[in-house]
Protein backbone atom coordinates (compact mmCIF):
# COMPACT_ATOMS: atom_id res chain seq x y z
CA UNK A 1 0.00 0.00 0.00
CA UNK A 2 1.24 3.62 -0.69
CA UNK A 3 0.29 6.16 1.85
CA UNK A 4 0.21 9.91 1.86
CA UNK A 5 1.48 11.10 5.59
CA UNK A 6 0.89 14.45 5.32
CA UNK A 7 -3.34 14.28 6.98
CA UNK A 8 -3.63 18.05 5.11
CA UNK A 9 -3.91 16.07 2.18
CA UNK A 10 -5.69 13.08 2.82
CA UNK A 11 -8.36 14.93 4.90
CA UNK A 12 -8.90 17.59 1.98
CA UNK A 13 -10.42 14.79 -0.61
CA UNK A 14 -8.61 17.18 -3.34
CA UNK A 15 -7.63 14.10 -6.01
CA UNK A 16 -9.21 11.13 -4.35
CA UNK A 17 -11.53 8.57 -6.23
CA UNK A 18 -13.31 5.72 -5.30
CA UNK A 19 -12.85 2.41 -7.33
CA UNK A 20 -15.57 0.20 -7.26
CA UNK A 21 -16.26 -3.57 -8.07
CA UNK A 22 -12.60 -4.49 -8.36
CA UNK A 23 -12.13 -8.16 -9.19
CA UNK A 24 -11.10 -10.08 -5.91
CA UNK A 25 -7.25 -10.89 -7.18
CA UNK A 26 -6.33 -7.26 -7.92
CA UNK A 27 -3.89 -6.33 -5.11
CA UNK A 28 -2.55 -2.69 -3.77
CA UNK A 29 0.62 -2.93 -6.82
CA UNK A 30 -2.09 -4.45 -9.61
CA UNK A 31 -4.45 -1.29 -8.88
CA UNK A 32 -1.16 1.18 -8.33
CA UNK A 33 0.34 -0.01 -11.51
CA UNK A 34 -3.42 0.51 -13.54
CA UNK A 35 -3.69 4.02 -12.30
CA UNK A 36 -0.34 5.36 -12.34
CA UNK A 37 -0.65 6.20 -16.11
CA UNK A 38 -2.46 9.36 -15.75
CA UNK A 39 -0.24 10.67 -12.49
CA UNK A 40 1.52 11.25 -9.52
CA UNK A 41 -0.01 9.22 -7.17
CA UNK A 42 0.03 10.26 -3.18
CA UNK A 43 -1.63 6.92 -1.50
CA UNK A 44 -3.17 3.66 -2.99
CA UNK A 45 -5.49 0.79 -1.37
CA UNK A 46 -7.63 -1.71 -2.06
CA UNK A 47 -9.95 -2.28 1.40
CA UNK A 48 -9.62 -6.03 2.99
CA UNK A 49 -10.91 -8.01 5.27
CA UNK A 50 -9.64 -9.21 8.29
CA UNK A 51 -7.83 -11.91 6.37
CA UNK A 52 -6.30 -10.14 3.94
CA UNK A 53 -8.96 -10.95 1.42
CA UNK A 54 -10.32 -8.06 -0.57
CA UNK A 55 -13.36 -6.15 -0.48
CA UNK A 56 -14.11 -5.17 -3.93
CA UNK A 57 -13.33 -2.09 -3.74
CA UNK A 58 -10.41 0.79 -3.67
CA UNK A 59 -9.06 4.15 -2.72
CA UNK A 60 -6.84 6.16 -4.79
CA UNK A 61 -5.39 9.36 -3.95
CA UNK A 62 -3.73 11.57 -6.79
CA UNK A 63 -1.32 14.69 -6.44
CA UNK A 64 -3.89 16.85 -8.68
CA UNK A 65 -7.42 17.06 -9.03
CA UNK A 66 -6.91 16.99 -13.16
CA UNK A 67 -5.36 13.61 -12.58
CA UNK A 68 -7.72 12.18 -10.56
CA UNK A 69 -10.81 13.33 -13.17
CA UNK A 70 -8.40 11.89 -16.31
CA UNK A 71 -8.53 8.22 -14.15
CA UNK A 72 -12.46 9.33 -13.94
CA UNK A 73 -13.15 9.50 -17.53
CA UNK A 74 -10.57 6.90 -18.85
CA UNK A 75 -10.94 3.73 -16.27
CA UNK A 76 -15.02 4.26 -15.20
CA UNK A 77 -16.70 1.33 -17.17
CA UNK A 78 -13.27 -0.07 -18.14
CA UNK A 79 -13.10 -3.97 -17.66
CA UNK A 80 -10.01 -4.94 -14.85
CA UNK A 81 -9.81 -9.14 -14.63
CA UNK A 82 -13.20 -10.47 -14.45
CA UNK A 83 -15.34 -7.30 -13.30
CA UNK A 84 -16.18 -3.60 -15.10
CA UNK A 85 -15.44 -0.90 -12.39
CA UNK A 86 -17.03 1.87 -11.47
CA UNK A 87 -14.69 4.98 -10.41
CA UNK A 88 -16.30 8.07 -9.17
CA UNK A 89 -15.11 10.82 -6.99
CA UNK A 90 -14.44 10.14 -3.33
CA UNK A 91 -17.00 11.87 -1.02
CA UNK A 92 -16.10 11.97 2.75
CA UNK A 93 -19.01 10.42 4.68
CA UNK A 94 -20.70 14.08 5.72
CA UNK A 95 -20.46 14.94 1.53
CA UNK A 96 -22.64 11.57 0.98
CA UNK A 97 -26.51 11.76 -0.09
CA UNK A 98 -28.37 9.66 2.23
CA UNK A 99 -28.83 6.24 1.05
CA UNK A 100 -32.53 5.40 0.68
CA UNK A 101 -33.59 3.41 4.20
CA UNK A 102 -35.67 -0.02 3.79
CA UNK A 103 -38.48 0.29 5.82
CA UNK A 104 -42.09 -1.37 6.44
CA UNK A 105 -42.51 0.08 10.44
CA UNK A 106 -44.76 3.10 10.05
CA UNK A 107 -45.91 5.93 12.45
CA UNK A 108 -49.44 7.40 12.23
CA UNK A 109 -50.65 10.16 14.33
CA UNK A 110 -53.82 13.24 14.66
CA UNK A 111 -55.80 9.77 13.72
CA UNK A 112 -59.61 11.18 13.85
CA UNK A 113 -61.70 10.61 17.48
CA UNK A 114 -63.98 7.65 15.39
CA UNK A 115 -61.53 5.71 14.02
CA UNK A 116 -60.98 1.53 15.01
CA UNK A 117 -59.38 -1.26 13.67
CA UNK A 118 -61.63 -1.95 10.90
CA UNK A 119 -61.51 1.90 9.33
CA UNK A 120 -57.62 2.22 10.04
CA UNK A 121 -57.29 -1.18 7.96
CA UNK A 122 -59.47 -0.68 5.21
CA UNK A 123 -57.56 3.09 4.50
CA UNK A 124 -54.17 1.76 4.64
CA UNK A 125 -54.80 -1.67 3.47
CA UNK A 126 -54.97 -0.19 -0.15
CA UNK A 127 -51.23 0.15 -0.45
CA UNK A 128 -50.05 -3.67 0.64
CA UNK A 129 -50.50 -6.47 3.12
CA UNK A 130 -50.52 -5.67 6.58
CA UNK A 131 -49.10 -7.78 8.78
CA UNK A 132 -49.83 -6.41 12.15
CA UNK A 133 -51.45 -2.73 13.18
CA UNK A 134 -52.71 -1.04 16.78
CA UNK A 135 -54.09 1.82 18.07
CA UNK A 136 -53.53 3.79 20.53
CA UNK A 137 -54.49 7.02 22.76
CA UNK A 138 -53.00 9.27 25.43
CA UNK A 139 -54.28 10.47 28.49
CA UNK A 140 -56.33 13.13 26.23
CA UNK A 141 -58.01 10.60 23.83
CA UNK A 142 -55.87 11.47 20.94
CA UNK A 143 -55.40 8.03 19.09
CA UNK A 144 -52.24 7.42 16.99
CA UNK A 145 -51.45 4.39 14.80
CA UNK A 146 -48.41 1.76 14.13
CA UNK A 147 -48.74 -0.02 10.54
CA UNK A 148 -46.44 -2.59 9.58
CA UNK A 149 -46.59 -3.85 6.13
CA UNK A 150 -45.16 -6.84 4.36
CA UNK A 151 -43.26 -4.67 1.76
CA UNK A 152 -40.98 -1.50 1.50
CA UNK A 153 -43.20 -0.65 -0.90
CA UNK A 154 -46.08 -0.97 0.82
CA UNK A 155 -45.44 1.15 3.48
CA UNK A 156 -43.46 3.51 1.21
CA UNK A 157 -46.80 4.19 -0.89
CA UNK A 158 -48.72 4.61 2.13
CA UNK A 159 -46.93 7.50 3.31
CA UNK A 160 -46.71 8.90 -0.26
CA UNK A 161 -50.22 9.01 -0.35
CA UNK A 162 -51.71 9.90 3.14
CA UNK A 163 -49.48 12.18 4.63
CA UNK A 164 -50.69 15.53 4.71
CA UNK A 165 -54.57 14.03 3.79
CA UNK A 166 -57.09 16.08 5.35
CA UNK A 167 -59.84 13.50 7.29
CA UNK A 168 -61.80 17.01 8.76
CA UNK A 169 -65.79 16.53 7.94
CA UNK A 170 -67.10 19.58 6.54
CA UNK A 171 -68.23 20.72 9.89
CA UNK A 172 -65.18 20.55 11.59
CA UNK A 173 -63.57 22.67 8.57
CA UNK A 174 -66.10 25.72 9.33
CA UNK A 175 -65.50 25.19 13.12
CA UNK A 176 -61.46 25.48 12.73
CA UNK A 177 -60.35 28.97 14.19
CA UNK A 178 -57.68 30.72 11.75
CA UNK A 179 -55.22 30.79 14.82
CA UNK A 180 -55.54 27.21 15.25
CA UNK A 181 -53.68 24.22 13.75
CA UNK A 182 -55.33 22.01 11.52
CA UNK A 183 -55.25 18.71 12.85
CA UNK A 184 -54.07 16.53 9.24
CA UNK A 185 -53.55 12.65 9.46
CA UNK A 186 -49.89 12.44 9.70
CA UNK A 187 -47.69 9.19 8.35
CA UNK A 188 -44.08 8.60 8.23
CA UNK A 189 -41.44 6.31 8.56
CA UNK A 190 -41.48 4.71 12.51
CA UNK A 191 -37.87 5.86 14.30
CA UNK A 192 -35.79 3.04 15.69
CA UNK A 193 -34.29 3.68 18.75
CA UNK A 194 -31.07 4.91 17.45
CA UNK A 195 -32.80 7.49 15.30
CA UNK A 196 -34.59 9.06 18.27
CA UNK A 197 -31.31 8.86 19.74
CA UNK A 198 -29.46 10.74 17.90
CA UNK A 199 -32.79 13.05 16.82
CA UNK A 200 -32.55 13.77 20.58
CA UNK A 201 -29.27 14.83 20.81
CA UNK A 202 -29.03 17.04 18.13
CA UNK A 203 -31.91 18.77 19.56
CA UNK A 204 -30.48 18.76 22.72
CA UNK A 205 -26.86 20.27 21.35
CA UNK A 206 -27.78 23.96 21.93
CA UNK A 207 -28.22 22.74 25.85
CA UNK A 208 -25.03 21.11 26.17
CA UNK A 209 -23.26 24.96 26.67
CA UNK A 210 -21.96 26.40 29.78
CA UNK A 211 -25.32 27.14 30.71
CA UNK A 212 -27.00 23.76 30.13
CA UNK A 213 -23.95 22.18 31.96
CA UNK A 214 -25.33 24.09 35.13
CA UNK A 215 -28.87 23.54 34.49
CA UNK A 216 -29.22 19.84 32.88
CA UNK A 217 -31.11 18.87 30.40
CA UNK A 218 -35.00 19.04 31.34
CA UNK A 219 -37.82 16.17 29.80
CA UNK A 220 -41.03 17.17 29.38
CA UNK A 221 -42.92 13.68 30.01
CA UNK A 222 -46.62 13.57 29.55
CA UNK A 223 -49.62 10.56 29.47
CA UNK A 224 -49.14 10.11 33.21
CA UNK A 225 -51.49 8.50 35.82
CA UNK A 226 -53.11 10.36 37.36
CA UNK A 227 -51.52 8.96 40.75
CA UNK A 228 -48.34 9.81 39.91
CA UNK A 229 -46.36 11.74 42.23
CA UNK A 230 -42.82 13.70 42.54
CA UNK A 231 -41.15 10.74 44.10
CA UNK A 232 -42.55 7.98 41.55
CA UNK A 233 -41.87 10.07 38.52
CA UNK A 234 -38.10 9.97 39.85
CA UNK A 235 -38.34 6.77 40.65
CA UNK A 236 -39.36 5.93 36.62
CA UNK A 237 -36.82 7.67 35.33
CA UNK A 238 -33.82 7.19 37.41
CA UNK A 239 -31.91 4.49 36.55
CA UNK A 240 -31.01 6.40 33.37
CA UNK A 241 -28.54 8.60 35.61
CA UNK A 242 -28.39 11.94 38.27
CA UNK A 243 -32.13 13.73 38.25
CA UNK A 244 -31.41 17.28 39.45
CA UNK A 245 -35.42 17.54 39.69
CA UNK A 246 -38.59 16.08 39.14
CA UNK A 247 -41.62 17.94 38.96
CA UNK A 248 -45.31 16.00 38.37
CA UNK A 249 -47.70 18.44 37.66
CA UNK A 250 -50.59 18.64 40.01
CA UNK A 251 -54.25 19.85 40.36
CA UNK A 252 -56.44 21.30 43.03
CA UNK A 253 -57.28 17.91 43.82
CA UNK A 254 -53.68 17.17 43.99
CA UNK A 255 -54.13 14.89 41.09
CA UNK A 256 -51.56 14.60 38.44
CA UNK A 257 -52.40 16.27 35.47
CA UNK A 258 -50.71 14.27 33.27
CA UNK A 259 -47.47 15.29 32.47
CA UNK A 260 -44.35 16.66 34.00
CA UNK A 261 -40.53 17.22 33.90
CA UNK A 262 -37.37 15.29 34.34
CA UNK A 263 -34.21 17.23 34.65
CA UNK A 264 -31.29 15.01 33.66
CA UNK A 265 -27.28 16.22 34.76
CA UNK A 266 -25.97 15.59 31.37
CA UNK A 267 -27.35 15.14 27.74
CA UNK A 268 -26.16 11.56 27.54
CA UNK A 269 -28.10 10.53 30.29
CA UNK A 270 -31.03 12.54 29.05
CA UNK A 271 -30.94 10.62 25.73
CA UNK A 272 -30.61 7.63 27.12
CA UNK A 273 -34.50 8.19 29.22
CA UNK A 274 -35.94 9.28 26.13
CA UNK A 275 -34.80 6.27 23.97
CA UNK A 276 -36.06 4.13 26.45
CA UNK A 277 -39.05 5.59 27.84
CA UNK A 278 -40.30 7.56 24.81
CA UNK A 279 -43.96 5.59 24.27
CA UNK A 280 -43.02 2.67 27.03
CA UNK A 281 -46.74 1.53 28.75
CA UNK A 282 -46.56 2.44 32.10
CA UNK A 283 -49.90 1.73 34.12
CA UNK A 284 -51.78 1.20 31.00
CA UNK A 285 -50.91 4.62 28.93
CA UNK A 286 -48.03 5.49 26.56
CA UNK A 287 -45.93 7.86 27.40
CA UNK A 288 -44.60 10.71 25.78
CA UNK A 289 -40.54 11.73 26.62
CA UNK A 290 -39.13 14.67 24.59
CA UNK A 291 -37.29 17.53 24.96
CA UNK A 292 -38.92 20.29 27.05
CA UNK A 293 -38.87 23.40 24.95
CA UNK A 294 -40.14 27.00 26.23
CA UNK A 295 -43.41 27.99 25.17
CA UNK A 296 -42.19 30.60 22.86
CA UNK A 297 -40.12 27.80 20.92
CA UNK A 298 -42.46 25.47 20.48
CA UNK A 299 -45.03 27.91 18.70
CA UNK A 300 -42.40 29.32 16.62
CA UNK A 301 -41.72 25.63 15.60
CA UNK A 302 -45.48 25.05 15.12
CA UNK A 303 -46.13 28.11 13.19
CA UNK A 304 -42.73 27.41 10.96
CA UNK A 305 -44.63 23.71 10.26
CA UNK A 306 -47.77 25.25 9.47
CA UNK A 307 -46.85 28.18 7.13
CA UNK A 308 -47.75 28.39 3.57
CA UNK A 309 -45.04 26.54 1.38
CA UNK A 310 -44.01 24.36 4.28
CA UNK A 311 -46.14 21.40 2.56
CA UNK A 312 -48.76 21.07 5.27
CA UNK A 313 -46.53 18.44 6.59
CA UNK A 314 -46.32 16.80 3.46
CA UNK A 315 -44.28 14.35 1.15
CA UNK A 316 -40.49 14.35 2.45
CA UNK A 317 -42.11 15.87 6.17
CA UNK A 318 -39.92 14.47 9.27
CA UNK A 319 -40.66 11.33 10.54
CA UNK A 320 -43.42 10.93 13.14
CA UNK A 321 -41.13 10.22 17.02
CA UNK A 322 -42.50 6.69 17.17
CA UNK A 323 -41.14 3.39 18.10
CA UNK A 324 -41.77 0.46 15.95
CA UNK A 325 -43.91 -2.24 16.77
CA UNK A 326 -41.34 -5.20 17.45
CA UNK A 327 -38.51 -2.66 17.78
Amino acid sequence: MWSQRDPSLRKSGAGNIFVRNLDRNIDNKALYDTFSLFGNILSCKVACDHAGKSRGYGFVHYETEEAAKQAIERVNGMQIGDKTVEVTRFLKRDDREPAPVAYTNIYVKNVPPNFDDDMLKSMFGGYGTITSSAILEDAKGRKFSFINYETTESAQKAVEELNGKDLRTDEQKEEQKEDEEPELLYVGRAQTKAERAREFKAKSAPAAGSQARQQGVNLYVKNLDEDVSDATLKELFETFGTITSSVAMKDEKDKCKGFGFVCFASPDEATKAVTEMHLKVVKGKPLYVGLAEKKEARQERLRQRYQPGAGMMGKGGKDGMGKGMGK
